[in-house]
């Protein structure tokens, strides 16, 4: 009896500790992360979650979600400025423009990547460029912000014209083609939102171009940009571009309300477009077009990446997820495959965009395979200087199109703009 009693005791004790050592093993694997949009971004997390549980079945990522990207990098300021990490997740979605700044001023916030396992020749030169400082790598890149110029075909037919004649053109090609369509069909044959006019950036980086140079704006006497500029304006006054007064005008009234035949946009902006269903077949997308034409213009606009914290409790398995998923690991395709399928995000990963999935023709857009365009696109977008004020030259640029466009001189309203965002800038 007394051996039995002791017996049972053993296995009790043996239990309680396998018990214990169980809840602590799925605590250890266990990751937070903040991020947002429930229908984009979130689902491309828990793709990957399900994906790395194939390897590591005891893990598990919680998943924060935020109302919007300035959430987390309030979190990051209050952290950082304070000095005490405590409230951060393991990991956070950080958007790509602001994350230069934030690595400078607060350096404990973040750690880099060096234990991740992880080919970053997988990836665009332009998308890496943003998360790699002197040349360490802090965070692996999640959406793709590849541009597209996505157009209605059987507008561009109506008018006499094919998707063919709308690659690789000039701006100025591209102005004549545009009156045409409006004259002959009535629809413009882009929009942009003029509260956060982004087409001059994307503009200037399909010529190579940025509209900094050594850290300030360059504005004032930038052949290029002015060229640009001058084409946003004009397709205004000829009512072939369309200036939506906020976010909600772009997407609601030029794009879902079928006034444009156009749409120049991060490719996030598919989803929208697809909205309409009984313009089914009826899109195609190709590349933007550039100053003097005869090549095909490659630019991006968003986009974000993964970057673990520096509080962060378990370092080696956030690399060892990171680069299992997102990073083009075997768990790759997979992740990306399902992030497609259920949120629309699409790879920036190279190989990823290999899968079968990504070679499918989508119906929507008369069969094109889309999605591997986009990633083949993604590898060729240059890489320009970026600055952390870019969203303060966005601001201003537009204010200075309105000037124009009512009759500004175009050299003083960029003075203007130029001496605005110096100012700003301190």
């Amino acid at each position: 009896m007394k051996k039995l009693l002791s017996l049972l005791l053993v296995l009790t004790m043996v239990f309680a500790f396998m018990a214990m050592s169980g809840t602590a093993f799925a605590a250890d694997d266990t990751l937070t992360v903040y991020a947002w949009d429930a229908n984009f971004n979130i689902p491309a997390l828990k793709a990957a979650e399900a994906a790395y549980q194939k390897v590591n079945p005891n893990f598990k990522l919680e998943i924060a979600t935020q109302s919007g990207s300035s959430d987390v990098e309030q979190a990051m300021t209050l952290a950082g400025s304070s000095g005490d990490l405590s409230s951060l997740p393991d990991i956070v979605l950080f958007q790509d423009h602001f994350i230069q700044s934030y690595v400078a001023d607060y350096p404990d916030c973040w750690v880099d990547l060096q234990l991740a396992d992880i080919d970053w020749s997988d990836f665009g030169a332009e998308k890496l460029s943003y998360s790699t400082i002197d040349g360490v790598h802090y965070g692996v890149p999640v959406d793709n912000g590849t541009a597209i110029f996505a157009y209605r075909t059987d507008v561009l037919e109506e008018a006499g014209y094919t998707i063919d004649d709308v690659t690789g053109i000039s701006w100025d090609e591209w102005l004549e083609i545009a009156k045409e369509v409006k004259e002959k069909t009535g629809f413009a044959l882009l929009s942009m939102d003029h509260s956060g006019d982004d087409l001059p950036y994307m503009m200037m980086q399909a010529e190579g171009l940025s509209q900094w140079r050594s850290g300030k704006p360059n504005l004032v006497g930038n052949e290029p940009f002015e060229r640009i500029i001058e084409v946003i304006v004009q397709g205004a006054k000829d009512g072939t571009i369309l200036l939506a007064n906020s976010w909600s005008e772009y997407c609601d009234q030029t794009i879902v309300g079928n006034q444009t035949a156009g749409v120049m946009n991060g490719n996030w902006i598919i989803p929208t477009i697809e909205q309409v269903a009984e313009n089914s077949g009826k899109w195609a997308l190709t590349t933007l077009p550039t100053l003097d034409g005869g090549k095909d213009g490659y630019a991006a606009n968003g986009g974000s990446s993964l970057y673990i914290t520096g509080n962060c409790k378990n370092v080696d398995l956030a690399c060892d997820f990171l680069a299992y998923t997102f990073g083009g690991g075997e768990g790759a395709m997979e992740t990306y495959d399902n992030a497609l399928r259920d949120g629309g995000v699409i790879t920036c990963c190279i190989s990823a965009g290999e899968s079968e999935v990504y070679q499918e023709g989508v119906a929507y857009f008369g069969g094109q395979a889309i999605y591997s365009d986009i990633v083949d696109m993604g590898a060729y977008v240059p890489v320009v200087e970026q600055n952390d004020y870019h969203y303060t030259a966005r601001t201003y640029v537009g204010n200075a199109i309105t000037n124009i466009i009512n009759g500004g001189d175009l050299e003083s309203e960029l003075q203007d703009a130029q001496d605005q965002i110096e100012f700003e800038m301190g």
